[in-house]
């Protein structure tokens, strides 16, 4: 008997690629699999008028994914990791976590080779607290203004002369075919990357066991053990996605390095910390870093 399996997805050009990668990686491995997307619309795609930060946080992409799945719609969700909130509703898990893509930020720009050029007062787009409060700490001259939309508006938007320079996720670009528009790939010391960035998971209901068992080829444990630490120490903060959070991991055989950073885009304060642990302790790790920036100070720059 053909068995059909439905993806939701939003419809933004770069979710729409991730649902496709995963209907392609599905088909591979199931010839006479049926695999069909669900495009829709989700609160976080309709208000674009405001930040992230003032509406509800990353969450608002997914919510209308999961109703989905609940209602019979869809049998899976895929999304970016770091639009998946640290607490996801009981009736949900994270079946799988892909090969991560790029991890880094880019820097883009048609006059700009990189964040050092930057002319004093350039005018730099960016709607995430994570790079507002890096970016201030590095280039407190340049003024930094809301940018929304999917990757695509954002380009354009540069294009059109609203900004000099836009920062957007390494891994988007690479995705959609825009890589030759990085013009610079920023490190990890300047601008530290979001928790689960470049990652792409695939959101499944609770003990589904046919789609556990159907996902499972897909998993990559490296990167899934390097999300899980970075997540860990998100969800002992309690800081949603939309916080001036940051998180990235790094692997070297059998240990795992982890590096957290906590800011305050008001006052400007950024503290930074580095832990490491076996890749066996991965959320072990994530939780250890968090309560050393916890005694730094983290729970109050938060607040």
């Amino acid at each position: 008997m053909q068995q059909t399996i439905k993806i939701a997805t939003r419809k933004s050009p770069l979710a729409l690629w991730q649902a496709e990668h995963v209907k392609t990686r599905l088909k591979d491995l199931y010839p006479d699999l049926v695999v069909e997307l669900v495009k829709m619309t989700t609160k976080g795609d309709q208000i674009l008028n405001s930040p992230l930060s003032k509406i509800g946080g990353k969450g608002l992409f997914i919510k209308e994914l999961e109703i989905g799945m609940l209602e019979g719609r869809a049998d899976l969700a895929v999304h970016s990791m770091k639009d998946v909130p640290y607490e996801i509703p009981q009736e949900f898990e994270i079946g799988a976590i892909l090969k991560r893509e790029n991890p880094f930020d880019a820097f883009v720009s048609n006059n700009f080779d990189s964040i050092g050029d930057l002319a004093q007062g350039a005018k730099v787009g960016t709607c995430s607290m994570r790079r507002i409060v890096q970016l201030k700490a590095i280039r407190p001259d340049v003024e930094i203004l809301d940018l929304r939309g999917n990757v695509n508006t954002r380009l354009q938007k540069l294009d059109d002369g609203k900004f000099d320079a836009i920062i957007l996720a390494c891994a988007g670009l690479i995705r959609l075919g825009l890589k030759d528009r990085i013009k610079q790939q920023i490190s990890a010391k300047q601008l530290l990357p979001a928790v689960g960035q470049g990652a792409v998971g695939i959101e499944i209901r609770k003990n589904d066991k046919n789609i556990i068992d159907l996902i499972q080829p897909l998993i990559d444990q490296e990167t899934t053990n390097r999300v899980e630490a970075e997540r860990a120490m998100n969800m002992r903060l309690e800081g949603g996605c939309s916080m001036p959070i940051a998180g990235y991991s790094t692997t070297d055989g059998e240990q795992l390095t982890l590096t957290g950073l906590v800011g305050n885009v008001d006052s400007g304060v950024i503290l930074k910390q580095q832990m490491s642990n076996s890749i066996n302790n991965a959320k072990v790790l994530g939780v250890q870093l968090a309560d050393k920036l916890i005694q730094m100070g983290a729970r109050e720059i938060l607040k």
